[in-house]
């Protein structure tokens, strides 16, 4: 199964996580839900390199996705999924220009 960390409010995480519902392979991790999934998800983000190019360029790393044998990425399309298209739809940066 495929850990996802998504926020609710993230047009990125809405646009995959509507490609995984009903699929047994995810296990969607909401982290704005409960203060836990958020610590799960700093802790990950906080100590795994996979999120250094988002953290330096002020991204906060989700979605994000946990394969089974551990290993972290931030592409969709590494776990079979499409990313949201370029300019489609809500930003989340603060300077509106994406996310």
């Amino acid at each position: 199964m495929i850990k996802m960390f998504v926020m609710h409010t993230c047009p990125d995480c809405e646009y995959v996580e509507k490609q995984v519902e009903g699929n047994p392979n995810f296990e969607v991790i909401d982290i704005g839900k409960h203060v836990r999934n958020l610590k799960q998800f700093l802790d990950l983000r906080d100590s795994h390199p996979a999120f250094d190019e988002a953290k330096k360029i002020g991204d906060v790393g989700i979605p994000c996705y946990v394969r089974e044998d551990g290993s972290v990425t931030l592409m969709s399309v590494d776990v079979g999924l499409e990313p949201r298209p370029a300019g489609f739809g809500a930003s989340c940066r603060i300077d509106g220009s994406g996310c």
